[in-house]
């Protein structure tokens, strides 16, 4: 079966890949600015408590529930017990989800690598002098290339997808990151050296505890978990499927402790590769798509002659890399569980045949995000929300938070520590956190995950509950 189905080469390709999926679109837009308006260094605190008593745990969870079943996530909840398989379900369904919005993006940072060359080379084709507020307006009402430059996105992740776990996502993963990181230290030398960054710098790290009076500590805390599933690509089926990818040599354990500091590390570099040039220009720092693509555009802008067409690329050619390598992941559980099922019933499966269905179906739910342009294009507002938000709110929302929540409660209460330990412990090491995380799994980790699950859905509908 897993021969069939494909396993990483070696654990280096195995941490890439995972740490690929991590690292996003999140970490570049989302982290810094939700940092530095929720309390600075006091977010940061609150966030790594998350990823310890939270993050790790449900990463430990669904990497051993990945290689124990030898099962991408429908598939290997159905095996745990029957009564779990609508895990499996909302595990499938999530990646849909996010793919329906992650890939127009990632096709919005396609589009401005491109504009960013072209001014390069001055060619006709570049951003030019342009405002950049008015040149992404006048991009988002143009859905036709939107929808151009969200296909190239989804046909990059599926020619990655279809080439297989070892050929295609390892050995894209194994260059790709490795790029990612250079990529990411080159802009945070140029961020910090400008002139009036130590603002931008403060804005992230200054200690500012007026978020936190009254009960604005739940809001805090809900910012950060909300940030901590989507970066760690916890709750969405990417990491149960990984897993079963994974030799029975490697360490599951170091694994699972590897991937959150590094995804922590990235998000923290992405900060000071934005924030600082942000503040040095003049600019208005702001969260989601107007961050990456107004202001910072704007700054490349501001940076004038060669100088900022060249950062402009290398940023957005950065961006790109963080976007795909999440996106094959996500791809990768939509195209595992067709897979599961063909072995299933006993026949070969056909991972390209897969892969192409299932991007051809996450094109579909994407040319809607496309043509919404963010809301600009009039269509109706499921809910009140413009498509992106609407999608959004029920993978990272609701079903992100709360399948992870059960999963966790599963573990800890019903199949138990010894199930899990058989698994950890295959490689011949030992499971040192066993205890910790068993409290963890059972207390703090359902716990913690209801006030996120309650956070966000209260951000989501501004019920203003705190």
């Amino acid at each position: 079966m897993g021969n069939q189905k494909g396993q990483f080469g070696t654990n280096f390709g195995f941490l890439m890949a995972a740490v690929g999926s991590a690292v996003g679109l999140g970490n570049i837009w989302g982290f810094p600015y939700k940092m530095g308006i929720s309390g600075g260094f006091p977010f940061l605190l609150i966030y790594l408590v998350l990823v310890i008593c939270v993050g790790y745990v449900i990463m430990l969870g669904e990497l051993t529930i990945g290689r124990r079943t030898g099962k991408g996530v429908l598939a290997a909840y159905h095996e745990l017990s029957r009564k779990y398989e609508w895990l499996g379900w909302m595990g499938t369904i999530c990646p849909f989800l996010i793919m329906a919005f992650y890939t127009v993006l990632g096709g919005y940072a396609i589009k401005y690598m491109i504009g960013n060359l072209g001014d390069l080379l001055g060619a006709a084709w570049g951003i030019g002098a342009v405002d950049s507020g008015a040149y992404f307006s006048e991009f988002l009402h143009t859905p036709e290339e939107a929808i151009i430059y969200t296909l190239i996105f989804c046909f990059l992740t599926f020619i990655i997808v279809a080439g297989g776990v070892s050929k295609g996502i390892e050995a894209f993963s194994k260059v790709a990151m490795p790029a990612l990181f250079f990529l990411l230290l080159v802009a945070v030398v140029r961020s910090i050296t400008l002139p009036g960054a130590a603002e931008g710098i403060a804005f992230m790290w200054k200690p500012n505890f007026e978020v936190f009076e009254g009960t604005g500590w739940i809001t805090v805390l809900g910012r950060a978990g909300g940030q901590m599933f989507f970066s760690l690509s916890l709750g969405m089926g990417c990491m149960i499927t990984y897993g079963a990818y994974l030799s029975k040599q490697e360490n599951i354990e170091r694994n699972a402790i590897l991937v959150p500091i590094f995804d922590t590390a990235v998000a923290l570099l992405a900060g000071l590769a934005v924030m600082p040039a942000v503040f040095a220009f003049g600019m208005e720092p702001t969260g989601g798509p107007g961050l990456l693509f107004v202001t910072l555009q704007g700054v490349f802008g501001a940076m004038g002659g060669v100088l900022g067409p060249v950062f402009g690329f290398l940023f957005y050619l950065f961006v790109v890399i963080a976007a795909i390598t999440s996106a094959i992941s996500l791809l990768e559980v939509a195209t595992a569980t067709l897979i599961d099922k063909k072995i299933s019933k006993g026949e070969y499966p056909k991972r390209i045949e897969y892969s192409f269905i299932c991007s051809i179906i996450i094109f579909a739910l994407a040319c809607i995000v496309a043509w919404d342009g963010l809301g600009t294009n009039g269509l109706p507002r499921p809910l009140g929300f413009i498509w992106l938000d609407f999608f959004d709110l029920f993978a990272e929302g609701i079903m992100m938070p709360l399948g992870a929540m059960v999963m966790s409660l599963i573990i800890g209460w019903k199949l138990g520590p010894k199930w899990m330990e058989d698994e950890i412990t295959a490689d011949g090491s030992l499971w040192n956190s066993k205890h910790f995380s068993m409290i963890c799994f059972r207390y703090i980790a359902p716990l913690m995950m209801a006030f996120i699950l309650v956070g966000q859905l209260n951000g989501f509908f501004g019920w203003e509950l705190f």
